[in-house]
């Protein structure tokens, strides 16, 4: 790669850091044209303030990371970790002066353990990688975020991401056994276990998971693994009304079946993705309900669940044949939130979470917020666990549209709160949702999260701005 030589403007205390920043780093490592710091400035997070950063550092080993976090307390520089910055809520959003460390060179797995069930990995490790590559030894890694191709563990591990197998295999933090943590003053840490059991002292593992890079710098994760699953098939339902898809889900999980994965797709959705990829989804339904089971008999587990979606009021039940078709049907709801940010060019994307028993009072209830602000609001859905993703589209151009859209998402937070939910079942807080966990956590909470914060970070260089 050519590295430009053009630098930002070097005033006295910039200067000092950059310096003493490449005293301990590679020449590459260190990055300081003001154009090449800009496109690490963000996330891909709607209406997130960024600012610029003084410098990005893409370290390769723990003790480069423990120079910059040295440095950092030394002279009191903000640092934004980051990972492929395809999170959607501000969490790696630059601070004006700060130090980006971009955690991307650090893309090693270390060991794969077929008898432990673990994988050790580095922070830069894609998740798509780690996943074909434990494959490899008949494992699995389940934690599937739709931007598996390019999110990090690091990334996941910080904003406590789950995907569309959640319902059955669980988020990110019930895989997350043990870490290796840069703290804000350099030294390393190291929390949790690589053993089946554990629980010696406080679990500052799980502390760590989703805490948005505020209380340190995750270098090493030991990662538990299950054996690899058959090949799954999947079913589709048509439903002429979102209630009764949702009654569907309702009578699924209360029948003690365990699918693979049960995903919702509202009429807004569906005919998004038409538009976008030709699939000839069935634009005529109202909700289009998608399960799966990867057990040694998915036909037979497939057929019981779609006499139950029949039960609800299925219009049409459509069981794959095969492994392709299956894929064919799954590729339709990963085109989901490309296709909603085609309708109008830029999307707020949502991720309330209700008790499954109340996804119907959510999505309805959207849908009266979306005629409110006469805007187009999709709600794609993890139904199986009540994890929603209303996604308002909009044109960011409109100054009008804009205002709508912000006031729209934040009554759909709302909402949620309302029906018992979380304002965030898998994006994380950031800076999109500040304002939001206060309300859902209280003040006693806030003031007990400030605390923990302060212990680890006394002089608030991690991630500053974030969460609260």
């Amino acid at each position: 790669m050519i590295m430009s030589r053009i630098e930002a403007p070097r005033d006295e205390v910039t200067g000092n850091l950059i310096d003493r920043l490449r005293g301990g780093l590679p020449a590459d490592a260190v990055l300081t044209d003001p154009d090449v710091t800009a496109s690490y400035a963000n996330d891909m997070a709607s209406f997130c303030p960024a600012g610029a950063p003084a410098a990005v550092v893409l370290p390769r080993t723990v003790e480069q990371v423990q120079h910059v976090m040295r440095t950092a307390t030394e002279l009191r520089v903000p640092v934004v970790p980051q990972g492929a910055r395809t999170g959607l809520s501000g969490a790696a959003n630059a601070t004006d002066g700060c130090i980006v460390l971009s955690l991307t060179r650090m893309d090693r797995i270390l060991e794969i353990n077929p008898v432990d069930r673990i994988a050790v990995v580095e922070p830069g490790v894609v998740n798509a990688a780690l996943s074909r590559a434990v494959g490899e030894h008949g494992l699995h890694y389940p934690p599937d975020p739709s931007s598996w191709e390019t999110c990090t563990i690091g990334g996941n591990i910080g904003t406590a991401s789950g995907g569309l197998c959640c319902v059955k295999y669980g988020v990110t933090a019930e895989y997350v056994l043990g870490l290796d943590v840069v703290l804000a003053d350099g030294r390393l840490m190291t929390t949790g276990r690589r053993t089946a059991k554990g629980v010696a002292g406080y679990d500052l593992t799980r502390l760590f998971v989703g805490s948005e890079g505020s209380l340190g710098v995750v270098v090493r994760a030991v990662l538990a693994l299950r054996p690899k699953p058959p090949r799954q098939l999947v079913l589709a339902a048509e439903f002429a009304s979102t209630a009764a898809a949702c009654d569907a889900v309702c009578r699924i999980m209360a029948g003690g079946h365990v699918p693979a994965l049960l995903e919702l797709m509202d009429r807004t959705t569906v005919k998004a993705v038409n538009d976008l990829a030709h699939m000839g989804l069935p634009e005529t339904t109202e909700a289009l309900l998608l399960a799966a089971f990867d057990t040694p008999d998915p036909a037979a587990d497939l057929a019981a669940l779609g006499a139950l979606c029949e039960a609800a009021g299925a219009t049409a039940v459509v069981p794959a044949d095969d492994v392709a078709e299956s894929e064919l049907l799954l590729q339709a709801r990963r085109l989901s939130l490309p296709a909603l940010d085609a309708v109008r060019g830029t999307t707020m994307i949502d991720d309330v979470c209700v008790p499954r028993s109340r996804l119907g009072d959510l999505i309805d209830g959207v849908e009266r917020i979306a005629g409110k602000h006469g805007l187009t609001i999709g709600v794609v859905a993890h139904a199986g666990d009540g994890n929603t993703h209303p996604t308002v589209c909009f044109d960011a151009q409109d100054a009008d549209e804009c205002r709508r859209a912000r006031e729209s998402f934040d009554e759909i937070m709302a909402l949620g709160l309302e029906l018992g939910g979380t304002i965030t079942g898998e994006h994380g807080v950031g800076v999109l949702k500040k304002e939001w966990l206060a309300r859902e956590i209280g003040p006693v909470g806030l003031e007990m999260q400030r605390q923990i914060k302060q212990v680890f970070d006394p002089l608030g260089i991690l991630n500053p701005g974030k969460l609260f």
